[in-house]
């Protein structure tokens, strides 16, 4: 009997999305799959080919043709002989050879045809298509192939076939551990209901999880809160979702109200619900509810695994409750756990940080912790205490007790390197080395710092040179100091060098040091250099800011290059920096001085929208070069803002603005400056005076507002300026 592998009607009510899904995954996904030998789909072996062909002739049963198709590796020749097969007289296909091809077809990702497939054996009604349905299901589930099992499913509820309630459940969670879309779950969710099968609390859990992963958080609260009505009850599994999903969308006020609900139930959790709330509590700064449980899970009688014990010590520690992280530690040791390293240096710093030195090196006797790392702890906490005398004794009693690493001879001598007692540094170096411990990249760091911070710039240099001889690095901080040093002796070449070597390296600059870097390159007159190593600066991660900008700009504006002004702005907006009151003072300033004032009066105007305010000499040079040039009037919106901030325009600006306007024929624009002016108390210049009392009309408002603003001493010496001033004119 012939295949016909035509699109059968029920195949295109399947969701178009579903459709196109598929696609893509089944292309995305295919290299996540471990291959099979059913699913190679390189060409046939012609003669392989025919000899299976021959054997099919002599015996063409169903149980021969699976033979055939599980020992045939390649897709197009099981195919081929799949066609063969259904070709022949007196040969029905059953159930379990169309699941042969219909799963090679899935695996491979050929989602159309294994489709056609499906849909011809629904048609053919062979014994055992719904078992062979569901065992597919379950096939491309394990392999990860989603979308085919979707297709599958949308067949079978299309047909008269129905999938029970474990399909669904097992579909549903591995949509949900796969964090598919929300598409595909509501997709099978809505199959399930369709069937008229009621959702079991493990699949509303699946919709819990689900709707929070999609950040639909009201509908999964109120979907959590309506589970009853659905003759469903919440179960541990149910809070631990809600919970969660709470805490990671900072509702935690709210997670706790329904961990409360959680224990008025008095539901019993399990191990895994305490190692899975606890931890978030604990990082979301509700110590007091993670120790709740923790001694909920005490009373159960689950004893705690040690990556829990070290989150609540942690946290205790965090919060300088030593005294309860102390007995925790207790507790694990009784229990046969050992804390970790880590775990020791938060009990030990947190005892510092709390003034209780004494208590901490009592702790590490008391342990008897014979490792380097909590006695290191405790040796820098002396020091950043600025106690080295008990520093020294530790470390003594360190080195005796074979404790001593490294790590404990840096930490020495970084600190006395930083406190500018460098010979004493030099003193453990020497004793570190014959003591047959190996200076590091750490060692020579310290080094340099201490040689920076007493100025002995060469020196420190020296020292650099013997690390990039080693192929070794600098420490963040130590990089830092030592460009910074150079730069202030001004010695740029050297500073450069450093900074090249290290971004190589791709080792990023403090981004403070960047700045003084570019800086002074510039104010020495290297600004293309400046611009070179902003590529650096990129490869080696080191950030750049609008100040790293500005520095670049300035000395552009120094050197009259307003083209290259201009492509570091540009390259300033396609970085998203935020241009500065800075920023603008050298574009304004920049233009000025080329006499541009159109892109003068441009940036200004930029600069007044963004709500900054230029300096009193950037405003002064504005003001002047505009009234050289008669284009006050090109400000005037700009004017009406300065007004507003009255730190800003001074007598001298007022008088110049008035003038200028006046010239330029705004006249009544220039009067209201001179209102402004007279009302703020000052007095128009002569120059000013002379302009504007040719007209009576003016004379007598200016002397009627004088006469409201001044008092009688005032008013006789401005009534002075004002004749002398109307006789010039």
């Amino acid at each position: 009997m012939a295949v016909k592998l035509s699109y059968l009607t029920c195949s295109k009510k399947i969701p178009s999305w579903v459709l196109l899904r598929a696609y893509v995954s089944s292309v995305s996904c295919a290299n996540n799959v471990q291959v099979i030998p059913e699913i190679d789909q390189n060409p046939p072996n012609t003669s392989e080919f025919e000899e299976k062909i021959q054997f099919l002739k002599n015996q063409l049963y169903p149980d021969s043709l699976i033979r055939v198709l599980d020992s045939t590796h390649d897709l197009s020749s099981s195919l081929k002989l799949f066609k063969w097969a259904s070709l022949q007289k007196r040969f029905q296909q059953t159930a379990d050879t169309y699941y042969r091809v219909i799963s090679k077809l899935g695996m491979a990702g050929n989602i159309e045809e294994m489709e056609d497939f499906c849909n011809e054996m629904v048609k053919e009604r062979c014994p055992g298509t719904e078992e062979a349905l569901v065992t597919l299901i379950d096939l491309f589930i394990k392999h990860g192939r989603l979308n085919e099992a979707l297709r599958v499913l949308a067949i079978m509820n299309l047909s008269s076939y129905k999938p029970s309630i474990g399909v669904f459940n097992v579909l549903l969670g591995a949509l949900v551990g796969e964090k598919r879309d929300f598409k595909d779950f509501l997709f099978v969710y809505k199959e399930m209901v369709k069937v008229g099968i009621a959702p079991t609390t493990d699949i509303l859990n699946y919709l819990l999880e689900a709707l929070f992963d999609s950040d639909r958080v009201d509908t999964a609260l109120d979907q959590y809160k309506r589970m009853n009505k659905k003759k469903c009850s919440p179960n541990i599994r149910t809070f631990e979702i809600v919970i969660i999903g709470l805490v990671a969308r900072k509702r935690v006020d709210e997670s706790i109200v329904v961990l409360d609900q959680m224990i008025d139930l008095r539901l019993e959790p399990n191990f895994s619900f305490y190692s899975s709330i606890i931890p978030i509590f604990c990082n979301s700064n509700k110590l007091e509810v993670g120790m709740r449980l923790f001694k909920m899970m005490k009373t159960s009688k689950l004893s705690p695994d040690s990556q829990l014990c070290e989150v609540l010590i942690r946290s205790l520690c965090e919060s300088l409750r030593m005294n309860d992280a102390i007995n925790l530690v207790e507790e694990m040791t009784n229990g046969g756990l050992s804390p970790s390293d880590d775990i020791l240096v938060q009990i030990i710093n947190g005892l510092c940080k709390s003034g209780k030195f004494d208590e901490a090196a009592t702790f590490l006797e008391d342990k008897n912790v014979l490792s380097s790392h909590p006695h290191n702890a405790l040796l820098g906490d002396y020091l950043n205490a600025g106690d080295f005398l008990a520093a020294e004794i530790l470390f003594t009693n360190m080195f005796e007790r074979n404790i001593a690493d490294t790590v404990s001879w840096n930490i020495l001598i970084r600190w006395l390197s930083e406190n500018l007692r460098v010979n004493k540094a030099l003193e453990f170096l020497c004793r570190m080395i014959v003591c047959s411990y190996v200076p590091d990249s750490t060692t020579y760091s310290a080094l340099v710092v201490g040689k920076c911070r007493l100025t002995k710039y060469e020196d420190a240099l020296k020292l650099f040179h013997q690390i990039r001889a080693k192929s070794w690095l600098l420490d963040s901080s130590s990089y830092a100091e030592l460009v910074e040093c150079l730069c202030h002796r001004e010695m740029i070449h050297e500073a450069t060098e450093v900074f090249e070597y290290m971004s190589n390296n791709r080792c990023a600059l403090q981004l403070s040091s960047f700045v003084i870097l570019i800086e002074v390159l510039c104010v020495t007159g290297y600004v293309d250099r400046a611009i070179r190593l902003l590529s650096s600066a990129y490869y080696s991660g080191t950030s750049f800011s609008t100040a790293t900008y500005n520095r670049i700009m300035l000395g552009l504006s120094k050197l009259r290059k307003a083209n290259d002004l201009f492509v570091v702005l540009s390259r300033m907006l396609v970085e998203g920096c935020t241009l500065d009151g800075e920023t603008y003072g050298i574009l304004i300033e920049s233009m000025i001085a080329l006499g541009r004032t159109e892109d003068s009066v441009f940036f200004l105007n930029l600069m007044l929208n963004e709500g900054l305010f230029p300096g009193s000499e950037m405003l002064a040079n504005i003001i002047s070069c505009l009234s050289k040039h008669s284009q006050l009037h090109t400000i005037l919106l700009a004017i009406d803002k300065l007004a507003l901030n009255h730190q800003l325009l001074n007598p001298a600006m007022y008088n110049v603005l008035i003038n200028g306007l006046w010239k330029e024929g705004y006249k009544s624009e220039a009067s209201r400056l001179l209102d402004t002016m007279l009302e703020k108390g000052w007095v128009p210049d002569d120059t000013t005076h002379g302009l504007l009392m040719g007209s009576s009309v003016v004379r007598e408002e200016v002397e009627c507002k004088l006469a409201a603003n001044e008092d009688i001493n005032e008013q006789d010496r401005i009534s002075k300026i004002l004749v002398e001033g109307l006789g010039e004119a």
